[in-house]
């Protein structure tokens, strides 16, 4: 006796809606699944305006203070703000020195 394809077992893993999950399908009016988008880099505010030198005084200034740093006083990381390196070397220079000398708090009360 022969077993042909119609007296053989499905694979487990066979697609369709198995339990496996492999080819199953979403209800209709169901939510879609999420596609994966990557987002764009932001641009540094500094290179932007052509900064070349970043000081203690700019650091405080509100253009870029709000950016910067946050509201209980520590310095945003370069994925949060978009600086380059090279500036936020400079940002993390300038905010420590206006620390230092009392033109922003250690910690906000």
């Amino acid at each position: 006796m022969t077993a042909g394809p119609e007296n053989s077992p499905a694979p487990y893993n066979s697609g369709g809606n198995g339990p496996s999950g492999y080819g199953a399908r979403r209800a209709p009016g169901g939510p879609r699944p999420k596609k994966y988008t990557r987002s764009r880099r932001k641009a540094c505010i500094f290179c932007v305006d052509k900064v070349k030198q970043i000081d203690y005084k700019q650091a405080i200034v509100q253009k870029y203070r709000n950016k910067l740093i946050t509201d209980r006083g520590k310095i945003l990381p370069r994925r949060t703000t978009g600086t380059c390196a090279k500036h936020q070397r400079m940002v993390a220079e300038a905010v420590k020195q206006a620390r230092q000398i009392a033109l922003l708090p250690f910690v906000a009360d």
